[in-house]
């Protein structure tokens, strides 16, 4: 199943993404039957706004991007989470253009649904995901990234419930009305808005799950506070592996995650996997910046820069190691996937370049002494039991 040592090295010294690169990686029949014969949710993939940016019917095989039916199929993915992302641009935000742009994703997920129906199936609960798993097709659950539609209306909040949104990134890249954002250095709320902290306590009250994926560290600590149900990080990773980089989860958040009863969906992007993917952007961004200001032409800089200063590819091993340290400090009961698919573009690990090589993720956990109960729970139990929990929360309120 792995990667010669040798392999591996060359792969990411090199920036390779090739297919013997990646086809070195064998999963075994045990891993592929694992992967294929449970429910396996991937709470983050971004199809959703890449088919309304260029359109891909995806109920196909597709040339573009990480996800398509086929390719589903082949890694077992049965309940991935369609993310309706919404840039945070200021021209959307309390403008009206992200509750349009919102509803629009929306629209095509249903479509894409309606058009396939014996691929694809709306899911609005655990009940919708477990029964279209025994009927032998795949669910798609919706979860919005950026709260900026909501347009601090709680109505709002009800309206995309009943549309089938089950959870919120509160903030993306900006902060925005409810929450400060991890990549934003101005801190304008010191974590939750008065109306986030309102929105976060009607969010458990209707049964829509927090993620605090891409929220500032205070506003984290603010939605440990007030929330009364389990949440989960959709897409994130841990800063252990990429000292500063705010958007991963610290030791100390893991801890009080644990407390919450929440789960840390694992990020496949090299950037959030390894320190060295993620400084070189910054790299590329300042070399950049010096030739801006020495006046050379910059037209072509980020190619340029990427042929000389190949990409640092992560490796699966890499991703596996986050998924240690999650268990070995609060638990098997408290992370799953979140591969951040057609989000992070030409930046996933070798071994886990699109939604047929979850197996390979499966091989590398039954390597690492995982039991078939353990890898069950990262697969799918775990983000199940937190979702049972806000609707059951729901339901009594």
């Amino acid at each position: 199943m792995k990667l010669s040592t040798l392999g591996a090295a060359l792969a990411i010294a090199l920036g390779s993404t090739s297919v013997a690169a990646q086809d070195d990686y064998q999963a075994s029949e045990k891993a592929i039957q694992l992967a294929k014969d449970n429910i396996l949710i991937d709470t983050h993939i971004d199809v959703p706004y890449r088919i309304h940016n260029k359109w891909d019917d995806v109920s196909k095989a597709t040339e573009r991007g990480d996800f398509d039916y086929p390719r589903a199929i082949e890694g077992g993915l049965n309940a991935p989470f369609m993310s309706i992302y919404i840039p945070a641009h200021l021209e959307f935000e309390g403008k009206g253009k992200s509750y349009e742009l919102a509803n629009q994703l929306i629209d095509m997920m249903e479509a894409l649904a309606y058009r396939a129906p014996d691929k694809f199936a709306i899911a609005d609960s655990v009940a919708d995901v477990e029964q279209q798993f025994k009927n032998g097709v795949m669910s798609l659950a919706m979860g919005m990234e950026n709260g900026s539609p909501i347009e601090g209306e709680l109505k709002n909040l009800h309206h995309f419930y009943e549309r089938g949104v089950r959870y919120i990134t509160l903030a993306h890249s900006q902060s925005n009305h409810i929450s400060d954002s991890s990549y934003d250095i101005r801190r304008k709320w010191k974590g939750l808005s008065p109306f986030g902290k309102e929105l976060v306590q009607e969010m458990n009250n209707v049964g829509m799950l927090i993620d605090v994926s891409h929220i500032s560290d205070d506003a984290f600590y603010q939605v440990m506070d007030i929330s009364n149900v389990p949440v989960i990080a959709s897409h994130s990773s841990l800063r252990k592996y990429t000292p500063g980089f705010e958007r991963n989860m610290d030791d100390d958040m893991l801890l009080a995650l644990k407390k919450n009863g929440g789960v840390i969906q694992i990020n496949f992007g090299s950037s959030f996997v390894t320190n060295q993917a993620n400084t070189w952007y910054d790299r590329r961004d300042e070399a950049q910046q010096q030739a801006k200001q020495s006046g050379k032409d910059t037209t072509d800089f980020k190619a340029a820069f990427r042929k000389k200063n190949p990409f640092p590819y992560a490796s699966l091993e890499q991703v596996l190691d986050h998924i240690d340290h999650v268990v070995e400090l609060i638990g098997i009961e408290h992370v799953g996937i979140g591969s951040d698919y057609d989000g992070v573009g030409d930046s996933l690990p070798v071994g886990l370049k699109d939604v047929s090589t979850y197996p390979n993720l499966v091989q590398g956990l039954l390597d690492r002494g995982y039991s078939d109960a353990d890898i069950k729970k990262i697969l799918g139990e775990n983000l199940l039991r937190v979702w049972r929990q806000a609707e059951s929360y729901a339901k009594a309120h």
